[in-house]
């Protein structure tokens, strides 16, 4: 039936509902869920580039030298009055434009951006979908090469951010890694700005590990980015002050959002005390995640004491025994993540040594102790104290 000048009313009817029209239906939101991505990702590449050429253009032109002091200011108005509804092109905005091209053009080595694409495709499969995106929008421009040509995945990263790395950063590989942070996890602008306040760039990577020496170079990198050197278990209570690994382990289990808060973006729980059997054993992993853009198991062993050697024994058996019961050909190897109280770092190294599985080890603090925190009534009674000393106080402050 087509349609004619009749008016009616929109509703359901004489429709045969069918896998056939669900699979269609579900292809046709597939489709279009892609084109609204390629239409945003296009956009903001179009504008980003913009802004990059028109910085190249107050550099290569030397502007301020030809047409004097104000001319930034001049082009701003000009533009503005051009353009009104626009809100891109205030003098702020263009010192902006020349100092994001200048930052990346003279401090940076032309390898480190090429770098930064090859792990932003290898470490997801979105990321690498957009990348690829922007080389089919950006093809015939050429803007996705170095040496004063446009980065290809500065694309991916709202203006606005860039104008925070660029402010906040005091290097070109700390710009960049704020760059990558904000493509892989899709960080908001306040996200980003707590991540550079938190200096997640000097304390992440730091933890003792083996990385290096059994996994590709991008993955090791990048999984030495993931993990941290510290973990703030802040969110768990003991109830002694003298625990041990079950009391631990209980304590974060409690709270897996905050356990995975503090663990990182990426990480999806899998299991606690996940239990092997080998020979008639049952032995059991404290806790088991898999890492969604590593895509690999992480197996995790927690300690309540310092560091032993013989702990370096005990995960590598069980990153070995997940690597043949659970990881798939689509997976990347296992890795091993021992949490203790403390570590002496030659130790750790010396107990690395002749081991061929991938492990880190790491340290954790801020373990509350419930003795060591008043019950509720103990705070309710330190309240009524409080109020009847300022209550004595005030009387006697009237009485003056």
């Amino acid at each position: 039936m087509i349609m004619d000048d009749k008016p009616f009313i929109v509703s359901s009817h004489d429709t045969k509902i069918d896998t056939d029209y669900a699979d269609w239906l579900t292809d046709i939101k597939s489709r279009y869920r892609s084109a609204q991505v390629k239409a945003a990702v296009q956009v903001n590449a179009e504008k980003l580039l913009f802004n990059w050429q028109l910085g190249r253009d107050l550099v290569i032109k030397k502007a301020e030298e030809r047409w004097g002091a104000g001319v930034v200011e001049q082009i701003s108005l000009d533009l503005q009055k051009e353009f009104p509804k626009d809100k891109g092109f205030s003098t702020s905005n263009l010192w902006f434009m020349k100092r994001w091209y200048l930052f990346y053009t003279e401090n940076a080595e032309p390898e480190k951006l090429y770098q930064l694409g090859r792990e932003l495709q290898w470490s997801d499969n979105q990321v690498a979908k957009k990348l690829e995106q922007l080389v089919q929008v950006f093809t015939d421009k050429k803007v996705h090469q170095v040496g004063g040509e446009f980065p290809l995945p500065f694309a991916l990263v709202p203006w606005g951010h860039h104008i925070e790395i660029l402010k906040k950063c005091k290097n070109i590989d700390e710009a960049l890694f704020y760059v990558g942070k904000t493509i892989e996890q899709g960080l908001s602008r306040d996200a980003l700005i707590n991540c550079i306040k938190a200096n997640l760039y000097k304390t992440q990577g730091n933890i003792v590990n083996n990385f290096a020496e059994h996994l590709p170079p991008l993955q090791s990198k990048l999984v030495q980015e993931v993990l941290k050197e510290n973990y703030d278990f802040g969110f768990a209570t003991v109830q002694h002050e003298i625990y041990d690994e079950y009391d631990l382990e209980e304590a974060l289990s409690k709270d897996v959002a905050s356990l995975l808060l503090e663990m990182g973006t990426g990480f999806a729980f899998i299991a606690r005390q996940k239990e092997l059997v080998v020979g008639g054993h049952t032995r059991r992993i404290d806790l088991l995640f898999y890492h969604i853009r590593l895509r690999c198991y992480v197996v995790c062993e927690l300690k309540a004491k310092p560091f032993e050697p013989e702990f370096a024994g005990k995960l590598n058996y069980y990153v070995n025994a997940v690597d043949e019961l659970l990881k798939t050909p689509d997976d990347n190897p296992t890795i091993g993540l021992l949490i203790c109280a403390d570590m002496n770092t030659a130790d750790v190294k010396w107990s690395f040594k002749g081991i061929s599985t991938p492990m880190g080890v790491a340290t954790y603090n801020n373990i509350r102790i419930e003795d060591a925190l008043p019950s509720p009534e103990q705070l309710k009674q330190r309240v009524e104290l409080m109020q009847r000393e300022f209550s004595k106080k005030k009387k006697k402050e009237q009485s003056n």
